[in-house]
């Protein structure tokens, strides 16, 4: 039986072929012909990508409801994807995993960094959360999840739809569960001795963000002793990091309760509940609050979502960062430390750190920058992609 022959797409005279050539993964939709054949291809199809003299360049699948119409999986003479092609690249993003980390917490799958695009996997222990923020990884999921199981062992793996590049591609927002039981309590992770709970059903994202466990560990060197405030805590984050570093207290703040009331939880599980509060409410106001009840601490960071997650909203979300570094630089402590983070990527680092020094500046404060940080060897950065260095992590002395 004969493999039926694959769709081909083709590229505009005026798109740079070459780009694909070196590694470039993505291909626009004014990148492409979008003759009535390549329009009817239905999203997450499977197709061979030429250039515009014919020569074929990639093995790409194709959504034409989506800005991103193409995405590369590998050579044009390269096997289709199925359960043994899903195997060989999680085998090899595996392998670095466990040269990284001693124990099985940590993101597994980095999307087009580790050969998956759209694909987001988040390990726990015996347990996977797979984002599927592409067309075509949603139509092969069992396919996936069956190679997951086989290369890892894990015995649960659960689908989130929560991320917004699932509403960019026009798919459902419907979680499930693929294989095994969901987890009846919040999973107690280690990260740089803390301990967090992650909640992989109802949480936010896939129920805890490993990206800045680099950032966590260098900042709770600033915390013994400390009087420490988290803004935008999530679970914890930097708090029970630096409570983890002998901090003398920390705060964290954050606008959900069932955040926070995780936060507590890991604090009480590290024996750390003494040194540990929290508030609920909006960053900005209780920015606002603190400095009105002038209130002062030796390290404070603010670990916002992105307040540019694309182009259109960047010059807001300059803005937004600029007002955070501003409220937040008032509560530091002469000689403290002040910890600002961009999960941004269309805010590039020059702009982040432009906005950042801005709103010190309005707080009238000085500043030096002692160290700058990125995500953490598990989120695998694609030069190719400029997306992929999404992570910034500032920490200043004031």
């Amino acid at each position: 039986m004969t493999t039926p022959s694959l769709p081909i797409i083709r590229l505009r005279p005026n798109a740079n072929a070459r780009a694909i050539r070196r590694g470039a993964p993505w291909v626009f939709s004014n990148e492409l012909v979008l003759d009535r054949r390549t329009k009817a291809l239905a999203p997450g199809s499977i197709a061979i990508l030429e250039d515009a003299e014919r020569t074929p360049l990639a093995l790409v699948t194709v959504n034409p409801e989506s800005k991103i119409i193409a995405r590369v999986l590998g050579p044009a003479d390269g096997p289709r994807p199925d359960v043994e092609w899903f195997a060989a690249r999680l085998s090899r993003a595996l392998e670095l995993r466990e040269r990284l980390f001693t124990s099985p917490y940590y993101r597994l799958v980095h999307a087009e960094a580790d050969g998956l695009p759209g694909v987001i996997i988040d390990r726990f222990g015996d347990a996977c959360v797979i984002q599927p923020n592409a067309a075509w990884a949603d139509l092969l999921l069992d396919e996936l999840a069956e190679a997951l199981a086989r290369v890892t062992g894990v015995t649960c793996i659960l689908k989130n739809s929560g991320g917004r590049g699932r509403q960019l591609e026009g798919l459902d927002d419907v979680d499930m569960v693929l294989r095994g039981t969901a987890p009846d309590a919040p999973v107690p992770v280690e990260m740089n001795d803390a301990i967090y709970m992650a909640d992989l059903t109802g949480g936010q994202k896939t129920g805890l963000f490993y990206d800045q466990r680099p950032n966590h560990a260098f900042a709770a060197r600033l915390c013994r002793d400390a009087k420490v405030l988290d803004v935008f805590s999530h679970v914890g984050g930097f708090a029970l990091a630096g409570l983890a570093g002998g901090a003398a207290s920390a705060l964290a703040v954050d606008a959900s309760a069932p955040a926070l009331d995780l936060a507590a939880q890991g604090a009480e599980r590290m024996g750390a509940s003494a040194r540990f509060a929290t508030r609920q409410g909006d960053a900005f106001d209780t920015l606002a609050a603190l400095a009105s009840e002038e209130a002062r601490f030796d390290v404070v960071i603010c670990d916002p979502p992105a307040f540019a997650p694309n182009k259109p909203a960047l010059e807001k979300g300059l803005r937004a960062y600029e007002r955070i570094a501003r409220l937040s630089a008032s509560l530091v402590e002469e000689g403290g430390y002040l910890v600002l983070c961009s999960c941004s990527h269309a805010a590039d680092l020059e702009k982040f750190t432009g906005a950042c020094l801005r709103g010190i500046g309005r707080a009238g404060r000085r500043a030096v920058l002692l160290h700058t940080g990125f995500a953490g060897p598990d989120h695998p950065l694609m030069p190719q992609l400029a997306e992929s260095g999404y992570l910034k992590a500032l920490v200043f002395r004031l």
